[in-house]
């Protein structure tokens, strides 16, 4: 499951230290799978942290993010002011005590269950996906002191779940992040970030085998069952994701191979003369591609970590500092 350690410009866990919520959250991730696999197995019933309202329609992250906030302050009432305990330091040697506390709040984060007992493993694994998209989009939207007020749509954004549930975990996405340069906030493309090469990603699928006739100019045409139409050119968005990156990259020193990709999983790609800079992954190309990228074992690297993090210092970001602090400081 990719992470996502920026949304558009909404405050991020990961913004605070690149270095050490991605290993956290592998850690996170796979023991909490292990003990409700181990749940399911032995038919022992949900964990007491489980809400019973994840899977039900009256769910909202309103409703959960209120639970998770009472558990957290529960266990901060009898620790440490709660300003000492929410500070990241900046590597992975930061202070053992506080490195615990911390470890303390991210599994009651993390803490999943199911509310009724999936019928098989696959069953299992697509409700633990689910719970865990909910607890990314959470890292990805707030931290214990501040938070953004996330459209919710996200929640339901077909492409954000791809991204997140289909790749490895060592897979950091930037979702359409909001870059701030010259004071001028500037919308891109999806980045993907790999352990070894940097994705540029834009995605063609207005609706079932259209065929998108590309061009150099500024408009495509799409041909549909409905008739002909034209597109802005992808390649526009994308070329600019691309300058953007290769600006910090070369700022920073970084090394990071950079890829573009138009895809279309459902559709197809006509352009005879198409630039050998971008790859266009139509349906008859995807699966290929797709089962390259799952494939890529590689754990997290040092680079990609290095890349990621000048990459969010450039993100605009747009938060308020959480009202339960605000009160507390009164």
């Amino acid at each position: 499951m990719g992470q996502l350690i920026k949304l558009q410009d909404y405050v991020s866990r990961y913004e605070q230290n690149i270095y050490l919520y991605p290993s956290r959250y592998v850690r996170l991730k796979k023991q909490q799978w292990e003990k409700l696999q181990a749940a399911w197995e032995n038919k022992d019933e949900p964990s007491p942290f489980f809400e019973k309202n994840l899977f039900e329609e009256t769910w909202t992250p309103e409703a959960e993010e209120k639970q998770i906030l009472q558990k957290l302050k529960g266990l901060f009432r009898n620790e440490r002011k709660a300003e000492e305990m929410m500070e990241i330091n900046a590597a992975e040697s930061s202070d053992k005590k506080q490195n615990q506390d911390q470890d303390q709040a991210d599994q009651l984060e993390f803490s999943v269950s199911y509310s009724s007992r999936p019928h098989s493993l696959e069953l299992l694994k697509q409700q633990f996906l689910d719970q865990i998209f909910r607890f990314q989009m959470k890292w990805a939207s707030s931290t214990l002191m501040e938070k953004s007020f996330v459209d919710k749509t996200f929640y339901y954004n077909e492409q954000l779940k791809y991204f997140m549930q289909r790749f490895p975990d060592t897979f950091l996405i930037l979702f359409r992040p909001i870059f701030q340069l010259k004071n001028a906030p500037v919308e891109t493309e999806t980045m993907m970030i790999t352990p070894t090469e940097l994705w540029c990603i834009s995605f063609l699928e207005e609706e079932e085998n259209a065929v998108f006739v590309g061009s150099q100019e500024h408009f495509w045409l799409k041909r549909g069952k409905n008739g002909e139409k034209k597109i802005l050119n992808p390649m526009l968005a994308l070329n600019r994701t691309e300058k953007i990156a290769k600006q910090i990259f070369k700022i920073h020193d970084i090394e990071l191979p950079i890829k573009k990709a138009i895809i279309s999983r459902n559709g197809y790609i006509d352009f005879p003369s198409a630039p050998i800079d971008i790859q266009f992954i139509e349906s008859r190309k995807y699966e290929e591609w797709f089962q390259s990228m799952r494939g890529l074992r590689s754990p997290l690297k040092h680079i990609q970590m290095k890349a990621s993090s000048h990459l969010l210092q450039y993100c605009l970001t747009s938060s308020i500092r959480r009202m339960e602090w605000e009160q507390q400081d009164e």
